[in-house]
Order: structure tokens, then C-alpha cells, then sequence
């Protein structure tokens, strides 16, 4: 084991990494979870996502540690989920059976981008204060969804109205402005008890406070009428969920996926840039993880870096970690999970002293014994989790503090693409805004040739979308 992980070499022994493998469970766990109460809302069978979260992140994690050798775990991303549930599928139409196809064919192009040097365009073509924008306004916006599903918002007696003129003629009118909910719902208290559980255990540093808070919160609601434990033998146990499985396996290359996905000419243009969107978030979330903590730990020095943008194949631990990545995108596709990626939770397994793929195998291991809790975790009430999700959102927010607002240059692009991300409703719409108005300080400040040439076509190809949509 040593010979294989080199223990030695990273400085590290057995009895420290499994205590980093438990460290990073217990850190990301609250996915699964959150994972199936996001993605079956679409109409996924609860159960088939449970099982998919699980396989997913056992495998992807595995391929980490054994294939790599590094401490990192992975499991269906937080804003990749909602961009999957509340921007593909129900803003955009598309069936969830086409979505996970897109989400496969997303994990095919990072292996491509991964093995060759297209990478290395891509990822200098986007701004630094673009990629930071776009992670922190994922986190508004997860954090918005949790509050929404905590029951936090009343949208019928808000304080004004807005209409949408035509020649200065009202064709319509709608309540869009949210005003805070009056306590006195059930449902509502549970959730917020189970936002200041949460809290308080993060603020204490509480290993794995995510996962516990959620835990709490349900327990909580056993005495307050909203949990209903007689339920259990009801609920999604695992016979059910690998019956379930059954269904969701394979759905992406079925009648309703892949094949109806490109049938109507008209919609391939959009088609494309969702696929890129999903590329374009997995692609920077990922990067960012391994960058931000491989470096200051040493897992990643600076030569892997130099390396990853200058050759092609495996010549580096990122460049195989990488691909691990891109790998468990389309294994978590293929089962019936939104795109799986790198948690930046994995961060403190390394604060724990994980420096080698064992740490991932600990963690892989426990993630599989979660398969068993598929009975008890079918009661978890939206209430319970929905305060993760608001947690989850605060965290992504430390993206922001590397962007120079005070230039307005800087600030103008990264506003849109961050905090319009949440306003819009609309992972795609925020990346795509911020593009387009990027565009716009380059020019008008006469720096059109400091534009990379993949960013100008991408940012062509969403204005195109929206042409499109405005048609349709």
C-alpha cells in the first residue's frame, strides 16, 4: 500500500489518510441527499438518482485515488444540478432523458479538452475575474433556490408589480417582487431551525455540519408533525431504488434522450450552448478546486500547472485527475446524475493531512456503504435540506473577494455574470451576459485584440441563442 499510494514520498501514512477520507465524507455527504431532491423533481425517479449519486461518486472517486493518487473526491456538483433542474429542463423544455445526454456528451468533450491541447485555449481564453464571477454567482444562486425551497419567500402580496409594454401598451402584468413569509407555518420554522443548526455547526467547526445539520433538522421534525417516520417501510427502500435505477440507466441514449436531442434543426444552436454552458461550469469548477488547493498543499505544484497548459496526454497528477473527472461526468450521465465533478469539500480531507489517492479510496468506500440508507433518507423533508443549500451558496461566495471591483472594467462584466446569473434565474444567462458586456469595456476601451478568439465565438454563439429563443 505504501509502494502504491507512495505514502512515504507525500509525507503522509495510512492512519492519516483514512482520518482525511472521513474528513472529506462527512464534508460532502449532504449530496446525497440534496442530490435527489433536486434532480427528481424533473420527473427522475427519486430512488434511480439516489443510486446515481452514489455509483457516481464512487466511481469518480475511485478513478481519483487509483488512477491519479490524489485526495480528491467526487460527487454530482451543487450548481450543476440546479443549472440541470431549473434552467435545462424547466426553463428550457428540455426532457430530463435529453438532459442527461447532454450532460454525457459534455463528459466526452472535457475528455477530449483533457487529452489534447485544446485545453489549454479554452482556459486561457476566460478571464481570471470571469471564472471567479461565474463560481460565486452560482452560489447566489444556489442560495436563492434554498431559500425558495425553504418556503422563505411569498411572491403574491409583494409591494409592487411589474408590467411588460409593447408601444407603450400593456400586454402583461405580473407580481415578480418577493416579500418575506409570515412564521407561522410549520414547514417554514423547521427550516429555519434547521439554517441556524447548520450555522452554529459550521461556526463551530463541526466536522461534517452539512450533513448534520440536515440530519438535526430532520429529527427535529419528527415532534413537529412534518416528519412522519411511519413512512419508512413506504418510502424508497433499496429494492426500490435499484428498480428505479433501471429506469434512469441508460435513459440518456433512449427514445426520449440522445436521439430526439438533435431532431429538431431549429433547436440545435441551443442544444450546443447548453452543452457548453455545462462544459464551461464542470471545466472551471474543477480547475479552480484543484488549483486553489493544490497549490498552498503542494498536491499540485507549479510545474503540474505549467505542464497542464503547455503539453498534451498524462504527463501530470492534474492532468490524470483531470481526466478523472471528465470520466465520472459521463459514467454519472450514463446512470442518471447530473454532471459529477471535483468537490472543493475535498479540501478538508487535505486540511486533515490527505496527500495521496487513499484518502479517495476511504472516502469512496464510505460513500458506497451510504447505499443502505436509502429507506431513511427517502423522509428527508425539503425543510432539511433546503439550509444546506442556502450553506453550499454562502461558501461559493468566496469567489468574489478575487475580483477588483473597485475597476469598472472589471466589475461591470463580473456583475453580470455573477449576480445576473441569480436575477436571471439562469446559470447559462449570467455566463452569457457576462461575455457579452466583457465584449463591450474591451472595445470600448480599444482592447479588442486582448480578446482570446474563442471567447469572441463564444460569446457570438450566445447572442445567436438569444436570437433564436426571441423567435421560437
Amino acid at each position: 500500500m505504501d509502494k502504491f499510494f507512495k505514502l512515504q514520498e507525500n509525507g503522509t501514512k495510512v492512519s492519516t489518510e483514512i482520518v482525511a477520507g472521513l474528513t472529506t465524507f462527512f464534508a460532502m455527504s449532504y449530496i446525497i441527499f440534496v442530490n435527489p431532491a433536486m434532480l427528481s423533481q424533473t420527473g427522475i425517479p427519486w430512488g434511480g438518482v439516489f443510486l446515481a449519486t452514489i455509483i457516481a461518486s464512487v466511481i469518480g472517486t475511485l478513478v481519483m485515488g487509483l488512477f491519479a493518487n490524489v485526495p480528491y473526491a467526487q460527487a454530482p456538483g451543487m450548481g450543476l444540478n440546479a443549472f440541470f433542474t431549473y434552467t435545462v429542463v424547466f426553463a428550457l423544455g428540455f426532457s430530463w432523458q435529453q438532459a442527461l445526454a447532454m450532460v454525457f456528451l459534455c463528459g466526452i468533450i472535457n475528455i477530449i479538452i483533457t487529452v489534447t491541447k485544446l485545453r489549454k485555449s479554452i482556459i486561457k481564453s476566460i478571464p481570471v475575474s470571469l471564472q471567479n464571477a461565474i463560481g460565486g454567482g452560482i452560489g447566489i444562486f444556489i442560495a436563492y433556490i434554498g431559500v425558495k425551497n425553504a418556503g422563505l419567500l411569498n411572491f403574491t402580496s409583494d409591494p409592487g408589480t411589474y408590467q411588460l409594454l409593447d408601444s407603450g401598451t400593456v400586454i402583461a402584468s405580473s407580481s415578480a417582487v418577493p416579500a418575506l413569509v409570515e412564521f407561522n407555518n410549520p414547514t417554514v420554522l423547521l427550516a429555519v431551525i434547521g439554517l441556524l443548526l447548520t450555522i452554529v455547526l459550521l461556526v463551530l467547526n463541526v466536522r461534517g455540519a452539512i450533513l448534520l445539520g440536515i440530519i438535526g433538522t430532520t429529527l427535529i421534525g419528527i415532534p413537529m408533525g412534518i416528519v412522519d417516520i411511519s413512512t419508512i417501510g413506504a418510502t424508497t427502500g433499496v429494492a426500490q431504488a435499484f428498480r428505479d435505477l433501471g429506469t434512469t440507466f441508460g435513459a440518456a441514449f433512449g427514445p426520449q434522450g440522445l436521439p430526439s436531442l438533435f431532431s429538431d434543426p431549429a433547436k440545435i444552436p441551443l442544444v450546443l450552448m447548453t452543452i457548453f454552458a455545462f462544459s464551461l461550469s464542470d471545466t472551471f469548477d474543477t480547475i479552480g478546486t484543484f488549483i486553489g488547493t493544490g497549490r498552498r498543499s503542494g498536491i499540485f505544484s507549479a510545474e503540474d500547472e505549467k505542464m497542464m497548459h503547455s503539453s498534451s496526454g498524462f504527463k501530470s497528477n492534474m492532468d490524470r485527475a483531470l481526466f478523472a473527472d471528465a470520466i465520472a461526468t459521463s459514467i454519472g450521465a450514463v446512470f442518471g446524475t447530473s454532471n459529477t465533478t471535483t468537490y472543493v469539500e475535498s479540501a478538508a480531507g487535505i486540511s486533515a493531512g490527505g496527500r495521496t489517492g487513499l484518502t479517495s479510496v476511504v472516502t469512496a468506500i464510505l460513500f458506497l456503504a451510504c447505499i443502505f440508507l436509502a429507506p431513511v433518507a427517502g423522509i428527508v423533508p425539503a425543510a432539511a435540506t433546503a439550509p444546506a443549500l442556502i450553506v453550499v451558496g454562502i461558501l461559493m461566495l468566496a469567489s468574489f473577494k478575487e475580483i477588483k471591483w473597485d475597476v469598472i472594467e472589471e466589475a461591470i462584466p463580473s456583475f453580470f455574470a455573477g449576480i445576473f446569473m441569480a436575477l436571471c434565474y439562469s446559470i447559462s444567462y449570467g455566463i452569457a451576459t457576462g461575455f457579452i458586456f466583457y465584449l463591450v469595456v474591451k472595445i470600448c476601451k480599444r482592447e479588442f485584440k486582448d480578446i482570446h478568439p474563442i471567447l469572441v465565438v463564444s460569446t457570438l454563439l450566445f447572442i445567436l441563442n438569444f436570437i433564436i429563443l426571441a423567435k421560437i
